[in-house]
């Protein structure tokens, strides 16, 4: 090689070093385990698929890293999905927004797996922001069900803060997340989303709520209005009193895994009140 070609060579390597450094970092998205086969047919057995909602702050990855296995090893074909994202954190973008997000989400869902409607999941944010999906967008008829776990259905009364793990880029603030200002009871967002009731007719809803909850104050505040027919509210604390999970880590509880999945084995309306899952 001559010196001229040598030369050449380092020169087009430092300017292709450097443009690789000065190019943005790509978010890479990791689905969970055992969510997003998009090759997966639901069964007889379990006809609806099931799509993963996550919270405030959290990615897929984090928030269903148990409770999406569990319910790939009980046979359901499941999707998860991030949304919303500002300045490089999920689901903080406007809920009404992140709603407009899920739509397609759902539609590809349904699509890839032939079904007419899917079964909704959802943790804290991810269990509320659907429910303007469903009464605002028309998301109603492709929802068979709406698991709730800790969600925010009419605000909170506290703060919602990043976790302590969360590393906030420069720019972002507590006023970047537009989704806690939506959050908070008695906020514009939420006079809207419970201005049409709790719920709309077709869809089943089951909440799973923990007395421990340090985010979505009060507890109870979570529960819906509906009948018996369409909608269970349950407090883990009842069927297992020594249980002491709080809200972050609902997802997590094998108790809350049980009952979501008794809530999804209903082929209509919600959870089976008297459902007793094993406390551990």
């Amino acid at each position: 090689m001559s010196f001229l070609t040598r030369a050449l060579s380092v020169a087009a390597g430092a300017v292709l070093a450097s443009s690789l450094m000065a190019a943005p970092a790509q978010a890479v998205e990791i689905s969970p385990p055992g969510a997003n086969d998009w090759s997966c047919k639901p069964s007889a057995e379990h006809p609806y698929p099931v799509v993963l909602v996550p919270g405030t702050f959290e990615s897929m990855e984090k928030n269903w890293s148990t409770l999406s296995p569990y319910l790939k090893s009980q046979g359901y074909c499941v999707f998860a999905l991030n949304y919303g994202e500002t300045n490089g954190v999920y689901a903080t973008a406007p809920v009404a927004e992140s709603a407009k997000e899920l739509a397609p989400f759902v539609d590809a869902v349904r699509s890839a797996t032939g079904s007419k409607k899917v079964d909704l999941v959802g943790h804290s944010q991810g269990g509320m922001m659907p429910r303007y999906y469903m009464g605002f967008l028309g998301g109603a008829k492709y929802v068979h069900h709406l698991v709730g776990i800790a969600p925010s259905n009419h605000g909170t009364e506290g703060l919602i803060l990043p976790p302590p793990d969360l590393v906030p880029t420069p720019d972002y603030t507590a006023a970047g997340c537009a989704a806690c200002a939506d959050q908070q009871a008695g906020s514009a967002f939420m006079q809207e989303l419970n201005s049409i009731g709790d719920t709309v007719a077709g869809p089943s809803y089951t909440v799973i709520s923990t007395v421990y909850d340090e985010v979505v104050i009060p507890y109870n505040s979570q529960f819906l209005s509906g009948s018996a027919r369409q909608v269970t509210n349950i407090t883990i604390q009842d069927k297992c009193p020594a249980d002491v999970f709080e809200h972050d880590q609902t997802p997590n509880d094998p108790v809350v895994h049980q009952l979501v999945g008794n809530a999804l084995a209903q082929p209509s309306g919600p959870a089976d009140p008297a459902y007793q899952p094993a406390c551990l």
